[in-house]
């Protein structure tokens, strides 16, 4: 990857940079209000002829002092332009406006991350999710997802499944080319890797493993499915060491699960893998990894996304790099026998066997 290898800004480019990450929190929150007070959709709306200020502040019932301030920070920021006093809109601000993946990313961050961030610093200093006071009095937040309230939760399982749910459909007939008829779902979530695979393999038995309040969730979808009896739910802390993994399966399956978890407590779950997997079985993991992104805006999202983890989601964990990932692996005691990258919009499939001693 090349995108980071040189500083390819200018002296008067890099100023200006700078000063948009100073006021990086002041853009965000400006543009979040355009979007959500119906500005930017009016200015769309008004096409290349544009619109004032004063017609605005009618329509949406606001302030000539608010609509004011608010666009002409949007000015500055590239979302309108204004031409006679009419303003229009820009090619960013239809992204803001209209692209799934910058509202899913836009709402997780204001929801669920914005306050906690301002405790990052004492993350990094700590080794400790700092910014989860903000949301709740939990070890992690994988404990307390299911109490989170009801916009915060929306926002954070919006996020969570954008990433993975494209992927799915890619990703089933090739895991399910191999012999896979007794699956765990490590981390299995709400159940919907569970659900897929129940509906494109007739003669495959799933077993979900994860926290007790993830599988409550995940059970009431399965059993509106009717695949109660092909889905099974074993709740586990998968990082107790006096709780063991269920045995005997032909396919352990991780998605977007490892993640969530220092290079360590990968290291080991892993290797609790070995005793849940019959020897000729295999690991499948599905990975957005950094370092493997075909764009730049891309490695962007993963790269900001690893501080969410930091402040807020356990202090110890991030959106790895496959340079950082793979070596776990080899620890852990298996082999990368089968890597496809580039599915969906940035995932990574690794197909890993037991590696043999000797």
């Amino acid at each position: 990857m090349d995108f980071f290898k040189t500083d390819k800004s200018k002296a008067l480019e890099a100023k200006e940079n700078a000063q948009w990450i100073a006021f990086g929190p002041v853009i965000f929150q400006v543009a979040r209000c355009l979007r959500n007070l119906g500005i930017l959709a009016l200015v769309e709306e008004a096409g290349e002829q544009g619109i004032s200020l004063e017609d605005i502040a009618q329509k949406r019932s606001l302030s000539l002092y608010g609509v004011r301030v608010l666009l002409e920070s949007g000015l500055s920021m590239g979302l309108v332009v204004v031409n006679n006093h009419l303003y229009s809109i820009t090619k960013t601000a239809h992204f803001i406006l209209h692209d799934p993946l910058t509202r899913v990313n836009m709402d997780f961050v204001h929801d669920v991350c914005y306050k906690g961030l301002f405790h990052l610093e004492e993350s990094i200093l700590t080794g400790r999710a700092a910014g989860m006071k903000e949301l709740g009095n939990w070890p992690t937040i994988y404990e307390g997802v299911s109490k989170l309230p009801d916009h915060i939760q929306k926002s954070w399982f919006a996020f969570d499944h954008f990433f993975s749910d494209d992927a799915f459909p890619k990703v089933l007939p090739y895991v399910y080319r191999h012999p896979v008829h007794n699956l765990l779902d490590i981390g299995g979530n709400t159940g919907k890797w569970a659900i897929a695979s129940a509906g494109y393999k007739q003669d495959l038995h799933i077993t979900i493993m994860d926290l007790p309040g993830p599988l409550q969730v995940a059970g009431e979808l399965i059993a509106q499915k009717g695949l109660s009896d092909r889905i099974s739910l074993y709740p586990r802390n998968v990082l107790d060491e006096n709780q063991p993994f269920p045995g005997g399966f032909d396919a352990i399956w991780m998605s977007q699960f490892l993640d969530c978890f220092s290079e360590d407590q990968i290291i080991s779950i892993l290797k609790k893998c070995h005793g849940a997997l019959q020897d000729n079985g295999c690991v499948f993991i599905l990975e957005p990894f950094w370092d493997r992104q075909k764009f730049e805006a891309a490695a962007f999202c993963l790269q900001q996304t690893s501080i969410y983890f930091t402040a807020l989601a356990n202090g110890n964990s991030q959106m790895y790099s496959a340079e950082t990932f793979l070596p776990c692996i080899q620890k852990a005691g298996f082999e990368v026998v089968e890597q496809k990258d580039h599915i969906g919009l940035s995932q990574t499939l690794l197909r890993c066997r037991k590696r043999k001693l000797g």
